[in-house]
C-alpha cells in the first residue's frame, strides 16, 4: 500500500476549503445585517434553523436510535444546547445586528475563544499561562476599543451601543455553547446527526419568540430576496461553514483549523465593506490589531500558569 500524506499537507482543494471557512461563518453577519427591515429577527433564525434541520433530516434518521435516546435521556442538555448555540447566537445576533454594523459584530463575536479558556479556568480548574492572560486582556481592550467607537468619553458618559453588548453576550454564550459540546453524552452521535438534532432543538427554542414577533406585526419573508438571503444563511452560513470546518480539522488537526476563525474579522470586514457599503474606521483598524492578536497570543502555549 503506498504511503498516505502527512494530514497537515493536505491537498490544493483541502486549502481551498481552509480559505472558505472564513468566508462562510462571515457570511452570517452580511446576510443578517442584509435582510434587516424585511424579516423579523427571531423569525430569521427560526427559518434558519428550521431549514438546516429539514436538510439534515436523513442524517438524523440514519442514526436515529442514538438521536432518540439523547433527546430522551438529555433532554435539557439538548434544549439548552439549542438555546446558547441557536437562540442567543441566532434571534439575539440578528437583533444586535439592527444596532450595530456587521464589522463590529463579527470583531466582538471573535472573542468567543477567550471566553472558553475564562470559564474552563473558573469552572474546571483549567491552567492559564501568562500568555493566554495576555491576549485575554489584549484582545478584550480591542472589544472596548469598537464598542467605544474608539471614542474614551463614551466610558464616562455610559454611551454604549446595545447591539455591541448583544453581540457579546452571544460570544459568551457561544463559549458555553462549546464547553457543552464536550459533554460526554454527545460523542455517540454521528457528528451529523449531532449537528441535525442541535439545529431542531435550536428551531423549537427560536420558534415562541418568532410567533410572538408574527402576531406583533413582524415582518415576516414576502420577496424572492428575502428568500434567497434565509436560503443563504442555510445553505453557507450553517451548513457549508459547519462541513468545510470539519473538514479542514480533519485534514490539518484542530490547531490550524482553529486559524480559519481568527481570519473572520478582516474577511467580515472586507465583505462588509463590498457588500453593505459599510465604512472602514479607524477603530476598526485597531480592533483588528487587538481582537486578532489577542486570540493569536492566547492559544499560543505559555510556559507559566495560573490556577484556579
Amino acid at each position: 500500500m503506498a504511503p498516505q500524506a502527512k494530514p497537515e499537507s493536505g491537498r490544493p482543494v483541502d486549502w481551498l476549503i481552509f480559505s472558505l471557512v472564513p468566508i462562510f461563518f462571515s457570511s452570517n453577519m452580511i446576510f443578517g445585517r442584509g435582510i434587516i427591515g424585511d424579516v423579523a429577527p427571531y423569525t430569521t433564525a427560526f427559518l434558519r434553523w428550521a431549514g438546516s434541520t429539514a436538510i439534515m433530516l436523513p442524517f438524523i434518521y440514519a442514526d436515529r436510535r442514538a438521536s432518540a435516546l439523547f433527546v430522551r435521556n438529555h433532554f435539557w442538555l439538548w434544549l439548552l444546547l439549542g438555546g446558547l448555540g441557536m437562540g442567543i447566537c441566532g434571534g439575539l445576533v440578528y437583533w444586535s445586528l439592527t444596532y450595530t454594523s456587521a464589522a463590529n459584530g463579527t470583531l466582538i463575536y471573535t472573542t468567543s475563544p477567550l471566553f472558553i479558556i475564562l470559564f474552563q479556568w473558573m469552572f474546571s480548574g483549567r491552567n492559564i499561562s501568562g500568555r493566554e492572560l495576555a491576549g485575554m486582556l489584549v484582545a478584550f481592550a480591542g472589544v472596548i476599543s469598537i464598542v467605544l467607537r474608539g471614542d474614551p468619553a463614551a466610558l464616562l458618559t455610559l454611551s454604549f451601543n446595545i447591539g455591541d453588548l448583544g453581540i457579546l453576550v452571544a460570544a459568551i454564550s457561544f463559549a458555553i455553547y462549546s464547553i457543552l459540546l464536550k459533554n460526554p453524552a454527545l460523542q455517540q452521535l454521528s457528528p451529523l446527526a449531532l449537528f441535525g438534532i442541535i439545529a431542531l432543538s435550536g428551531a423549537l427554542v427560536l420558534l415562541p419568540p418568532s410567533i410572538w414577533e408574527v402576531l406583533n406585526g413582524g415582518p415576516i419573508p414576502d420577496s424572492a430576496s428575502d428568500w434567497w438571503k434565509i436560503a443563504g444563511m442555510v445553505v453557507f452560513a450553517s451548513l457549508a461553514a459547519f462541513f468545510c470546518f470539519q473538514h479542514v480539522v480533519r485534514v490539518f488537526g484542530p490547531a490550524t483549523g482553529g486559524i480559519t476563525l481568527y481570519l473572520m474579522p478582516p474577511v467580515s470586514i472586507v465583505m462588509a465593506m463590498v457588500f453593505l457599503g459599510e465604512p472602514f474606521e479607524t477603530y476598526h483598524a485597531l480592533g483588528i490589531v487587538l481582537v486578532l492578536g489577542g486570540v493569536v497570543l492566547a492559544s499560543l502555549k505559555g510556559k507559566r500558569h495560573i490556577k484556579a
